[in-house]
């Protein structure tokens, strides 16, 4: 299989284009990540997971956040090879390099879907699409995702380090 064909890609596909969740985005290719590369921080997938923190980060106006991270990924996706096969190279750097531009002229959020070209990935994405039902989420809650799940697993995860380090 295809890397980029995998469940949990295509969700992040699906996530970004169709709904809009870069959180999600975030947290799927995170997954994904940690299976195939854990702690290289300059696996290509590090850059899509960046390019979702940046378009999170740039819809809640955080700008400096959002330039750190969409800078952070423009490298990772330049050169990346089998990881950006199915997406139109030229346009995605543009995705890239006009996003970089919008936040650093501080211009209001506008979503750009991810340049998908016709053939094996969009078929994936099609049929992953009909296997998945998308949650009805609001723009506040789109916006405000990571302040509004429920956190007491990461709360308690963090006091029990913090008793460790004691």
């Amino acid at each position: 299989m295809h890397p980029l064909n995998h469940p949990l890609f295509l969700q992040y596909i699906i996530h970004f284009n169709d709904e809009k969740d870069y959180f999600e985005c975030h947290e799927v290719g995170e997954e994904y990540w940690k299976q195939i590369a854990p702690k290289d921080k300059t696996h290509p997938l590090t850059g899509w997971i960046q390019l979702a923190v940046g378009m999170y980060h740039w819809r809640r106006s955080n700008y400096p956040g959002a330039l750190r991270s969409l800078i952070r990924a423009k490298p990772k996706l330049a050169e990346a090879g089998i990881w950006t096969e199915g997406f139109d190279q030229q346009q995605l750097t543009r995705l890239l390099t006009e996003s970089i531009q919008g936040v650093t002229d501080r211009e209001p959020f506008e979503h750009r879907d991810l340049p998908l070209v016709p053939g094996e990935l969009v078929q994936a994405i099609e049929e992953r699409k009909q296997q998945y039902l998308a949650p009805a989420h609001d723009e506040y809650y789109l916006m405000h995702k990571h302040r509004l799940r429920d956190r007491s697993e990461i709360i308690a995860l963090r006091q029990q380090k913090k008793r460790r380090n004691l």
